[in-house]
């Protein structure tokens, strides 16, 4: 066996909230850490007194239990882990891995134990859950009952409100109250903040940028209060994760940063850092309210009873003693201006700086975010949106998130670019970097995703498909193609008649001779062969019927019972009747019909097959019918009328077009009945030598003949 035994995706709860990360043992110490958080929860081998296996909702589970009273509960371990951390334990930490079964009887009235920071509901010496008491905010008591509350989870999506005890009278020690020492118990161990004594030291109206104002802070043992003209608020240490000293871009200002989880409420809003703002300039003289020997004992030396300096270092200072935690500074990263440890950017239209740190990046101050390198997937230098002289650095997390900190200055790209390959960052658009000499960054947009084009071409595939679709429905439909003739001349055709005013005397033959018109763009008509119909199959009213399932052989036999039992029922009723009646049928009259449908169906099968021999199922396809054109169904249908009409409409156009004072309207034309047969001969003659003569056929010269019904007399000369 080895020195150490490593097991990842274990999780941890939090408030209702399951964290996962990694638990390591080893011969010195046991250390998990949250892939969530980051945080590290380190148990010296020495202080292990108690370790419980058991089965939980999450496959096995193990708690530890400390000799200075911790508890810690870990889930996500597998059935053939146990006998290897059993072995583990005893060779390395003389301490036998015990197994211990939950009890699952659903009792709801047992015996409340108290051990340590646990409460724990048994039945028969048996637990059924355990309440961390740390997760409590109120405990509230009444004549029998203890109401616990508890502290909130924004992660978790359901999440426990409250938990009532009822305490029976006469369960505790004689002349006191069993209620209000049940409540003693949990408030002892509670997260529940009291201001009770004398604050350590305060300090008044500091600069705060998140949550802004201005605020008294005061120091208690246990907890920070915050007091400030509209809010206030109580942030225990528990929930101070890191601090962070940064210096300003400016050398003359200071931000003490402290990170909180779970973070501090104001309405809807949740701040997870609170971000003080100090000036170097600043001095300060302290003075602890607190003995000098109660100082060196608690604190150790850290802190001692009178302290002058500058503001911002009396604050970390003290914070640093009663948090317990090390401040976390800039490391060597050197920008472009002499002396600064951070880099000017935005991030979400605010204005901010950025510190690269030892072991991440952190950007003040609107709003803030810190990104721990161990979180981070990739990084991307891409080009600025809005000019050249800027780019924008893109970090991506494991989780999928993406962070784009833009408007950086160029000359900031080589120190940047340095430090995250010294980090050993994945870097997305490393080939870049040789190519952009000149501009001294790359472009990302070659290897970023770009999720509009994405979508446009998406959209314009679908519009493709569309147009698909409509030209396959619309087989009639024409392309144009300007160089070729038209099967039939129309009265827009360059080719056709042209007006009666060019068939005057005085010249205008010559006239329309030299100034020929413009030939249109025709549009010629391609006939698409369309596909076959399908043969419609005929059904063959000899043939056999397929047979019924059980269900509808029951059903035809129960309807008329089912209408009997129920007058007035409707159809629809029925069916839903029959299926409720079908479900509480027995097994035994199920397979009763079931064998009437297995025999339906062989009597089925042997009569198709007769069927089959005796030459039934051959059907003659249906006669197919020739498709017409729109244009040879109108000729075979001897459409005269159409022609007439497109013939009349035709020459009033060209009598429009003429321009002619004397137009005389259709009705005054068509009175007029003392013309010649001869005139109207000529006047169709010369209407022929301008136009090119088209072969219409003999049917299509009689109907032309029987439209000019406009004498030539009408029209007068276009001199």
């Amino acid at each position: 066996m080895g020195d150490t035994l490593e097991f990842n995706e274990i999780y941890h709860e939090s408030k209702g909230s399951w964290n996962d990360g990694r638990l390591r043992f080893s011969k010195q110490n046991v250390v998990y850490k949250s892939s969530k958080t980051g945080k590290v929860d380190n148990i010296p081998a020495a202080e292990l007194s108690v370790a419980t296996w058991r089965r939980v909702c999450l496959g096995h589970g193990i708690k530890l239990a400390t000799s200075n009273g911790h508890v810690y509960k870990y889930d996500g371990f597998r059935d053939t882990d146990y006998e290897r951390i059993s072995e583990f334990f005893k060779a390395n930490y003389k301490v036998e891995l015990t197994e211990k079964d939950m009890c699952v009887k659903g009792w709801n009235w047992g015996t409340a134990k108290f051990s340590g920071p646990l409460l724990s509901f048994d039945v028969n010496d048996s637990s059924v859950f355990e309440i961390p008491l740390a997760s409590v905010s109120q405990c509230a008591t009444g004549k029998n009952e203890v109401t616990l509350e508890f502290h909130q989870n924004d992660d978790a999506e359901v999440s426990l409100m409250e938990v009532r005890f009822y305490v029976p009278p006469g369960t505790a020690d004689e002349g006191t109250d069993p209620v209000e020492a049940f409540a003693q118990n949990v408030r002892s161990k509670a997260d529940v903040i009291q201001a009770t004594g004398d604050a350590v030291c305060v300090f008044k109206e500091l600069q705060c940028l998140t949550p802004r104002g201005r605020y008294d802070i005061l120091i208690y043992p246990a907890f920070l209060h915050l007091h400030g003209k509209t809010f206030d608020y109580k942030i225990p240490y528990t929930t101070v994760l890191r601090l962070f000293l940064l210096p300003s871009k400016d050398q003359r200002q200071m931000f003490f940063v402290i990170s909180l989880d779970p973070p501090i409420k104001q309405g809807q809003t949740r701040y997870h850092f609170l971000i003080l703002h100090f000036s170097k300039e600043e001095e300060l003289k302290l003075t602890l309210n607190m003995s000098e020997e109660e100082v060196e004992k608690r604190y150790e030396g850290k802190l001692s009873k009178n302290m002058s300096g500058s503001l911002y270092e009396m604050v970390s200072r003290v914070m640093k003693a009663l948090v317990n935690r090390k401040i976390t500074v800039p490391g060597n990263f050197q920008g472009n201006t002499p002396g600064a440890q951070c880099i000017t950017c935005s991030y979400k239209a605010q204005s901010g700086l950025l510190y690269p740190l030892e072991r991440g990046f952190i950007y003040v101050h609107k709003p803030p975010v810190h990104l721990r390198f161990e979180e981070i997937s990739s990084v991307n230098f891409a080009r600025g949106t809005t000019t050249t002289r800027s780019f924008d650095f893109e970090v991506e997390t494991k989780q999928g998130n993406q962070f784009t900190f833009s408007s950086i200055e160029r000359e900031e790209y080589g120190k940047l670019f340095d430090f995250v390959n010294a980090k050993k960052l994945h870097i997305k658009n490393r080939g870049f970097k040789e190519k952009a000499k000149n501009n001294e960054y790359s472009d990302s947009d070659d290897d970023q995703h770009d999720a509009y084009l994405e979508r446009m071409k998406a959209e314009g595939k679908i519009r493709e498909e569309g147009d698909g679709s409509n030209d396959s429905d619309e087989e009639t439909d024409e392309s144009f193609n300007p160089g070729e003739e038209s099967d039939v001349a129309e009265e827009y055709d360059s080719n056709a008649s042209e007006s009666d005013s060019g068939s005057g005397g005085d010249g205008s033959d010559d006239e329309g001779k030299k100034k020929k018109p413009a030939k249109k763009a025709k549009v010629v008509k391609e006939k698409k062969e369309r596909k076959p119909r399908r043969e419609k199959k005929q059904k063959d009213t000899n043939a056999p019927k397929r047979p019924m399932s059980s269900y509808m052989l029951w059903l035809n036999s129960s309807r008329e019972r089912i209408k009997s039992e129920n007058p007035g029922i409707s159809i629809t009723e029925i069916s839903k009747k029959a299926g409720e009646m079908w479900k509480q049928i027995g097994k035994e009259d199920k397979e009763e019909w079931d064998g009437k449908a297995e025999e339906a169906k062989k009597n089925y099968e042997k009569a198709m097959k007769e069927y089959r021999e005796s030459g039934g199922g051959s059907s003659t396809p249906a006669k197919k019918v020739p498709f017409l054109s729109i244009r040879e169904s109108k000729k075979k249908a001897g459409g005269k009328k159409e022609d007439k009409k497109r013939k009349s409409g035709g020459g009033e156009k060209e009598k429009e077009q003429g321009g002619n004072d004397s137009f005389k309207s259709r009705e005054f034309i068509s009175s007029e009945e003392s013309s010649s047969d001869g005139e109207r001969k000529k006047a169709k003659k010369a209407k022929k030598a301008k136009g090119k003569p088209q072969s219409r056929g003999k049917e299509s010269e009689e109907e032309e003949e029987e439209a000019m019904t406009t004498p030539p007399s009408s029209v007068e000369d276009s001199d």
